[in-house]
């Protein structure tokens, strides 16, 4: 059967492209390049915390939900089932972290996260698989039970006049705090990278800060989230279960008639989706110690964009996470003048993008680059920092320009989002 089930992938799935795979030597290469220009627009900006532990640190754990949401994403369209509900069930993770975790502990706090988000895609797995309804009808209407239903209950639960919650220092908008998340240090490690990292020599320095990020106060959660995306790699294209999930977003008629059960596949992609988005959920909580109304802050809808700019895979969207949570870590961190360096690396990325679109004979694409280049120097040169605003939409606006620049390359799964019926291909 699994050779029978690679055969239909394979038919679903175009064989010939006219682009280079991407391999690890090129993502190698990649990453090697992104770390001297960081290095390089670090010395020439003077911005030291582009590059320090402190950033790297703070992009880590903001990159946490956004890919755990990604990561929810992939498992659910993958299985041919699209999941714009991924807002609305990382506030289900969020509130019942909070709920269970101020008497309970960080731990209990995870795993109710877990529940509440698998909760959500349960009624999304139910909505549309089941009944058929409009994947995106069926996302919407999750985010906005979410939100109407954690606010509900924060108000009856947390800001009951004379509730043990309230006297713990709950409110309507808000749980009690709960107990700090355990976090580790690589002892001697981490003090030799902080060395270095203060000589800020060229490239040595800046490797160093990037580091010490990964072996200083990581939480335990951070690496569950690594095992996660790594476990995913190996369930979803190294075993037959994988195999089979897969065939489910790509030719459901075909793999039901190689004796799959697509209903089966479908729920189980859709239930560990809400449980991934649940848990990015928890650990937004549990880094603040509380639930908070708005705790999210979209950070669904960014894991969306990750799962899309990632082209459905956990490699991609672990790149994409630690983007959008590097731009979120600095607009929280350093704000305007950090932001106001980038201008100038977002200037010689345009102009790359500029030459490229050139060579390809693509002259109105290149000329817009050129302009964009131009203006964005001119902008560094002309002002000292960036206003508020456009600091606090970094993020967005990061997601946005992704997006567009990376729309050309992606391909979903065939079936994804299409209606399913049992038996239709009988």
């Amino acid at each position: 059967m699994s050779t029978d089930l690679k055969t239909a992938t394979k038919l679903a799935v175009p064989q010939k492209s006219g682009r280079r795979k991407l391999t690890y030597p090129w993502i190698l290469l990649i990453i090697a390049g992104a770390l001297v220009a960081l290095s390089v627009l670090r010395a020439v900006t003077g911005t030291a915390d582009l590059t320090s532990t402190g950033q790297f640190g703070a992009a880590l754990s903001a990159a946490v939900p956004i890919g755990l949401a990604g990561l929810g994403g992939l498992w659910s369209e993958r299985a041919g089932v699209v999941n714009i509900g991924l807002e609305g069930m990382m506030m289900l993770g969020s509130f019942a972290a909070g709920w269970i975790g101020w008497e309970h502990g960080p731990w209990a706090a995870a795993l109710a996260g877990i529940a509440g988000g698998a909760l959500g895609g349960l009624i999304h797995a139910v909505a549309t698989v089941t009944f058929g309804v409009d994947h995106i009808v069926s996302g919407v209407a999750v985010n906005i039970l979410a939100l109407g239903a954690t606010q509900y209950l924060a108000t009856l639960w947390f800001g009951q006049e004379g509730s043990a919650a309230m006297l713990a220092g709950g409110n309507d908008k808000q749980s009690p705090p709960m107990p700090d998340m355990p976090s580790f240090t690589v002892p001697g490690l981490s003090d030799a990278l902080s060395s270095l990292e203060a000589h800020h020599w060229f490239l040595v320095s800046d490797v160093a800060g990037i580091l010490g990020a990964a072996v200083t106060n990581v939480s335990w959660l951070t690496l569950l989230t690594i095992a996660l995306f790594v476990g995913t790699f190996f369930v979803l294209w190294r075993s037959s279960f994988g195999l089979r999930l897969r065939s489910c977003g790509e030719a459901p008629v075909s793999a039901e008639s190689l004796g799959v059960n697509v209903y089966s596949y479908k729920y189980a992609a859709v239930l560990v989706s809400g449980a991934l988005a649940g848990l990015g959920g928890a650990f937004l909580s549990i880094g603040v110690h509380f639930y908070q109304d708005g705790q999210t802050g979209g950070r669904g809808y960014i894991g969306l964009a990750t799962m899309i700019f990632g082209n459905w895979r956990p490699g991609g969207v672990a790149m994409g996470a630690g983007l959008f949570g590097f731009m979120d870590a600095m607009q929280l961190r350093s704000g305007g003048p950090t932001v106001h360096a980038l201008l100038l690396g977002l200037a010689a990325l345009l102009a790359v993008i500029a030459l490229l679109k050139l060579r390809a004979a693509k002259r109105t694409q290149a000329a817009l680059s050129a302009v964009a280049a131009v203006v964005l120097i001119g902008w560094y040169f002309l002002a000292d920092t960036v206003p508020l605003e456009l600091v606090e939409a970094s993020p967005y606006i990061a997601t946005l320009l992704v997006l567009a620049l990376s729309a050309q390359r992606l391909r979903p799964p065939k079936a994804n989002g299409r209606p399913y019926r049992r038996g239709q291909g009988i």
